[in-house]
């Protein structure tokens, strides 16, 4: 993580209670308060405020500026890459934090922080591992969120997570929530792969963590703009797919998304009168970049670095899907001429039985790591992923090999 650290004041190390984690985004204008009101909250406590900045406001001069004189000790790390958005950021606090006992909340002065004491207190029962503020259980409030239709696109997307995650969030009213407590000691931050913004729902997706709730009234925001837009939509979606179902699905679904733009260019095409074949094959480059397009950003985003460049990963994405396609054609233009069916059809049914060709190659082949230099400027090749399927076949040869006894 190439990133800037600064950590004001000298002096031996004592150990903290509690960590306060603020991801910002040029938060400047919020500074000076939200350190007053965190060193409030937790005035009595050894306690401590990491920020965690990718500004380009200056918001991370302006937090060493206010640590000069708060009641708390302050750090900030400015990050020279946003990697993972907000979520990223939150997790390179997990990382960087003095104390196991780490509180999240955003720089925007929408999470009170007058509410971390009773979140303390709630974990200190004992029972909790997260301890989260809700805007929707008794006592809680979200008006803040302002418009009808926000809060209509912030019940819908919970609604969504926690059908998605039935069991995982079956206590957790607010699963999207980015005020929240969590011990460290129980996750694993190194295993955390945020995309975006909703980090909490990462954490209890992927760990096996027991969840408490304290109510919220969420504020109206101070200083500043929303951070939500059509493309945090897109990644959050894309992310609770990747979460729930892992890359494959992901692929299939821009797959399919390809599918259905492959028919409607054939469908346009062949009503304009062109024939079916030049229609399909139209159809097929349109939708092959596309979906490179898609897959680069969603399904492959995390493998992109240890993987050869975009130029080499797009030839060889374009030259597969061109080769899948060639055999694909004819095989579709026989069943239209052999059985009879719909050009349609049969373009659908050999998408379908091309999808896992695909997914295989673009995983094993596309974005294959590639071989890290030594000292001596030598390319080496990675060391092969041992998989729970490499030692199954590998146990089944031991056997198959083994002397028979007489």
């Amino acid at each position: 993580m190439d990133a800037d650290i600064r950590r004001p004041g000298e002096g031996g190390h004592v150990a903290l209670d509690v960590t306060v984690i603020v991801p910002t985004f040029n938060e400047r204008d919020n500074i000076a308060e939200l350190v007053a009101r965190v060193g409030a909250a937790l005035d009595g406590r050894r306690a401590e405020i990491l920020v965690v900045d990718d500004s380009a406001d200056g918001t991370a001069a302006e937090v060493e500026r206010v640590a000069a004189s708060a009641a708390l000790p302050v750090r900030v790390i400015h990050r020279q890459q946003n990697t993972g958005g907000l979520g990223g950021a939150v997790v390179l606090g997990l990382s960087e934090a003095e104390a196991d006992i780490c509180v999240v909340l955003d720089g925007d002065l929408q999470h009170p922080p007058e509410l971390i004491p009773a979140m303390l207190d709630r974990h200190a029962e004992g029972d909790a591992d997260v301890v989260a503020a809700s805007r929707y259980i008794g006592g809680g409030d979200s008006q803040g969120l302002g418009t009808a239709v926000r809060f209509g696109v912030s019940r819908a997307a919970t609604w969504l997570t926690k059908a998605m995650f039935p069991r995982r969030l079956a206590r957790s009213t607010d699963p999207m929530t980015g005020f929240f407590l969590v011990d460290r000691r129980r996750i694993d931050v190194a295993d955390l792969k945020p995309q975006g913004f909703k980090i909490l729902l990462e954490i209890l997706a992927r760990s096996d963590v027991r969840i408490a709730e304290v109510p919220m009234e969420f504020a109206e925001r101070r200083h500043g703009t929303s951070k939500a837009s059509l493309r945090q939509g897109a990644t959050f979606v894309a992310h609770l797919t990747r979460l729930r179902f892992g890359k494959m699905s992901l692929f299939a679904i821009i797959g399919l998304l390809g599918a259905v733009a492959n028919l409607a260019i054939m469908w346009a095409l062949t009503s304009l009168g062109m024939p079916y074949i030049w229609a399909a094959i139209i159809g097929a480059e349109v939708t092959i970049i596309g979906n490179f397009m898609l897959q680069e950003r969603f399904v492959f985003a995390d493998m992109r670095s240890d993987a050869r460049g975009i130029g080499m990963r797009f030839a060889a994405s374009f030259a597969f899907n061109n080769v899948e396609a060639a055999l694909r054609i004819p095989i579709m233009a026989l069943m239209v001429e052999s059985w009879h069916i719909s050009s349609v059809l049969a373009t659908a049914i050999s998408l379908v039985v091309a999808f896992v060709a695909r997914f295989l190659f673009h995983s094993l082949v596309v974005y294959a790591p590639r071989g890290r230099k030594t000292d001596a400027g030598e390319t080496v090749a990675e060391p092969k992923p041992d998989t729970a399927t490499l030692r199954i076949i590998r146990a089944i040869d031991a056997e198959a090999m083994k002397p028979g006894e007489l």
